[in-house]
């Protein structure tokens, strides 16, 4: 089998749980190695999820020297990176030594801190197109400048901005990442001082904004990555996604599967409705970009929950239980830290009802594969319910899209076909396509250069109407909220 000669782009997808590492050919947009490297998370007090940027970056390194192993010294023509969003490291400036701990996108420690903001939020959603809540990045920057004592000078920001420095030594803040922190003008493109003021960052000490495909240095070499690689394109790893997906064609969109779910439909400039769904910058190049976005909190994680009680942490296995039974009175509502859009209730508690003496672990089993769907199902009705996006199609993404029962069920809760890709790294790839872009590759692929399967809804309307009626009296139960009126509603 012939090598590919190249040129090549070197592909970095820092995600939440592992970081990945894939060589991409960029005459064929072929794969030609990857790997790939843990990351661990703790939770240190109720609602607090942390990881260590050290133990981030050592990843970022092991999954590159995986990938390489077996192709040292081929043509790398640029790094591209997608990385998680929201989450917030702080690092010294002269040595990219962790100064404390990563604030998970997932983490709610700030919420007490949003509540009492509450009376800023009309701006927040104004000026940003987001809601006013915890996991977003303005709070978690506060917290670890409050709460981290150095005697060096300090750089805070999100991943994309502490991988790039350690990288290449700029210190810099992809614009699509920067609008997911609550500091970021959707009409500026620039950071924004007053709301700045209002959570307390000190404007002067953010990262300049850059562009997605700005170009952000070049590598100083450390372990297997090479000295003197350009680091073409930065992307928040579910904008990259969408990229990949629809390349900014108006109602295109995206459903990724990991440890949340991110849900994103390229829309046209619009603020935040009162449907808990945000306007997002899917990415920056000649002309900016936008996106209706709806986050959940707990889909894979859900799921690996659920396995790790019924079938010692093996997902598969959980999938196989879940197959065993069909459709029953049982829900789980994962609100593991509260419930992301289109509620953004940071109150609400993980439930699992309908529980009779004769409820089987099959149920339950299946009750959280059916949670992932009705979240995302959730979000994608919020999306079309602002009166301004028409979803025209929906692509779903990540390692969740392997369970056919799971894509099954998100057709039938939708009520529309689903095309699920068959390339799992779509974050990575969708980065790599902007980098090969800027670089004045020629893209003789579309997105349709990786295979899809269309799934199409099999359940009646009828059944779906009743489905989705049980799973918003489960939320509302959730909630703490009164399930007489829905009851009637049903």
């Amino acid at each position: 089998m012939a090598v590919p000669e190249g040129p090549f782009v070197l592909a970095l997808d820092q995600g939440t749980t592992n970081t990945k590492a894939l060589l991409v050919d960029a005459s064929t947009h072929a794969i030609v190695a990857s790997g790939a490297h843990r990351v661990d998370i703790s939770y240190p007090a109720a609602g607090w999820v942390e990881q260590n940027a050290d133990d981030i970056w050592n990843s970022v390194l092991g999954a590159v020297a995986e990938c390489l192993a077996d192709h040292q010294g081929v043509p790398i023509m640029a790094i591209s990176i997608s990385n998680q969003r929201e989450s917030v490291a702080i690092w010294d400036a002269a040595t990219g030594a962790a100064l404390g701990p990563v604030l998970g996108w997932q983490d709610a420690r700030t919420s007490a801190v949003c509540a009492g903001l509450s009376a800023h939020a009309p701006q927040v959603a104004k000026h940003t197109g987001l809601g006013l809540d915890a996991m977003f990045s303005a709070p978690k920057m506060r917290w670890l400048l409050d709460n981290v004592d150095s005697a060096q000078p300090a750089r805070f920001g999100t991943i994309d901005t502490f991988l790039v420095s350690r990288l290449t030594g700029e210190y810099l803040a992809e614009a699509g990442n920067a609008s997911r922190t609550m500091l970021f003008d959707l009409d500026s493109l620039d950071w924004n001082g007053e709301l700045a003021e209002i959570f307390g960052v000190p404007v002067g000490g953010l990262a300049p904004i850059a562009r997605s495909d700005a170009g952000f240095g070049v590598t100083r070499g450390e372990g297997a990555i090479p000295a003197g690689i350009p680091v073409v394109s930065v992307m928040a790893d579910s904008h990259a996604a969408l990229y990949l997906h629809s390349r900014g064609r108006l109602g295109e969109g995206k459903a990724t599967y990991g440890t949340g779910s991110s849900v994103m439909v390229n829309s046209p400039r619009v603020g935040t409705e009162a449907t808990g769904i945000a306007t997002t910058l899917a990415w920056l190049v000649e002309s900016p970009s936008y996106a209706k976005e709806g986050n959940v909190l707990a889909s894979g994680a859900a799921l690996a929950w659920a396995a790790e009680l019924l079938t010692q942490g093996d997902v598969a296995a959980l999938g196989a239980l879940a197959s065993e039974t069909t459709a029953s009175a049982v829900s789980l509502v994962p609100a593991f830290s509260g419930l992301g859009a289109p509620y953004f209730d940071r109150d609400a508690v993980g439930v699992l009802t309908g529980l009779t003496g004769a409820t089987t672990g099959a149920q339950i089993a299946r009750a959280a594969f059916e949670a992932v769907a009705h979240q995302v199902a959730d979000v994608v009705e919020a999306i079309e319910n602002d009166g301004v996006t028409e979803i025209a199609g929906l692509s779903a993404d990540g390692g969740a899209t392997a369970s056919p029962l799971l894509m099954q069920l998100q057709a039938d809760l939708l009520g529309k076909p689903l095309r699920v890709s068959d390339v799992p790294e779509a974050s990575a790839l969708g980065a790599a396509l902007l980098a090969m872009h800027a670089e004045g590759v020629a893209e003789h692929a579309s997105s349709n250069r990786y295979s899809t399967r269309t799934i199409a809804p099999e359940m009646s309307d009828e059944r779906r109407r009743e489905a989705r009626h049980q799973w918003r009296l489960a939320v509302a139960r959730s909630r703490g909220q009164s399930v007489s009126d829905w009851k009637e509603q049903g």
